[in-house]
């Protein structure tokens, strides 16, 4: 096996950018709302084999010989309705959510390079896990912006992550964060999410939390999406200081004929609009920044469909995109996972304050 080249040696010398690095990954996205940007993004992400877990050689056939050629231009419709004047939304979000982690970080007295990049699609997590190794880079905490672990998302993360590694010769070291779908600052977050909505808009007799659906045979195998989501859902809803009847957790983005995770989002509003519900609030906790699934498909179709079966009022809740509490939570679990990194502008500061903390560990140790 050949490895990619390496850096040249600084000889000593300190790095001119900061030697530990956050990087957010996303799902990805196309590059335009367009049917040939969509059959490459498509391509990709439905070749992954976490993603689809059918044997490959039938899947290749269905995938290159139907899928392909007609889901591309439906997709590319769908996107064209919630493009942003910046670019896709989920990059235009993710985009602003590095760029505020990194200055909530710098606030709080912390040099970190925070990049994101994209799981399919551009920027690639290759692509930029070279620039930051080029850069000098030497410790990289990953971190899936996925509050709820599954294997076909996070997991592939971790797959992308570990083929760049078997690619290289000196590696920078790396952390890897699994999920936060309970951490408390994530929760706190979607509360407020929802609080100012309600503030805003009045109050609904129903909250519908949707998350992205995967193939009820995930969980039978041992996945822990469905009970993470439903931990958030919980949490949230303990937050709100809701009734178990105002809420409901459904799960949205079936595709082909398994039977996948229930109850299905569309058809549950639906059934709510036909039994007398005139408003619903719908939210979507396990994406942290609005895209396809949630623009589209929720504020749009799911709207839709509900107001057709005789509902009044749909109100969509935005992800926590750029919101404040969001940030400080992403600040918050960062710098719980970079603990022991340097992470100031003077690396030797960095060192002082660790040597001062083992000291005072010690001295509390002797005292007892």
């Amino acid at each position: 096996m050949r490895f990619a080249p390496e850096p040249a040696h600084t000889h000593g010398q300190a790095p001119q950018t900061p030697r530990t690095a956050i990087l957010l990954c996303n799902l990805g996205t196309p590059e335009a709302p367009t049917t040939s940007a969509l059959r490459r993004y498509l391509a990709q992400f439905l070749s992954d084999p976490r993603v689809v877990e059918i044997p490959r050689a039938l899947w290749w056939l269905i995938l290159h010989g139907v899928i392909l050629r007609v889901r591309p231009a439906k997709s590319a419709a769908k996107y064209a309705s919630i493009w942003m004047q910046e670019g896709s939304p989920l990059r235009v979000w993710t985009e602003r959510q590095t760029k505020l982690l990194r200055g909530y970080l710098g606030q709080r007295g912390h040099q970190v390079t925070v990049r994101f990049a994209m799981r399919y699609g551009s920027p690639s997590v290759p692509a930029v896990l070279d620039e930051l190794h080029a850069a000098g880079v030497q410790r990289v905490l990953v971190l899936p912006l996925y509050p709820q672990y599954c294997a076909a998302t996070t997991a592939t993360v971790f797959d992308e992550v570990a083929d760049w590694v078997r690619r290289h010769r000196a590696l920078p070291e790396l952390r890897f964060v699994n999920h936060y779908h309970d951490d408390a600052g994530y929760i706190e977050a979607l509360a407020q999410r929802v609080s100012d909505h309600w503030m805003t808009h009045g109050r609904g007799d129903k909250l519908v939390l949707s998350f992205h659906g995967v193939p009820r045979r995930t969980l039978l195998l041992g996945d822990p999406y469905h009970c993470e989501c439903q931990k958030t859902a919980r949490l949230l809803g303990e937050r709100l200081q809701l009734k178990p009847e105002q809420l409901v957790v459904t799960f949205q983005s079936r595709f082909g004929k398994a039977e996948w995770l229930q109850p299905y989002t569309e058809p549950t509003l639906v059934a709510l609009a036909r039994q007398g519900q005139q408003r619903v609030d719908v939210m979507c906790p396990g994406f942290s920044a609005d895209c396809l699934e949630t623009l589209e498909e929720i504020g749009q179709e799911a709207r839709d469909a509900f107001l057709a079966a005789g509902g009044q009022e749909f109100h969509y809740i935005p992800c926590l995109n750029d919101q404040h509490h969001w940030i400080a939570a992403l600040s918050a679990l960062s710098l719980r996972h970079l603990q022991g990194w340097p992470t100031g502008a003077d690396p030797d500061a960095d060192a002082g304050s660790l040597a001062l903390q083992r000291d005072r560990a010690r001295a509390m140790g002797a005292e007892h």
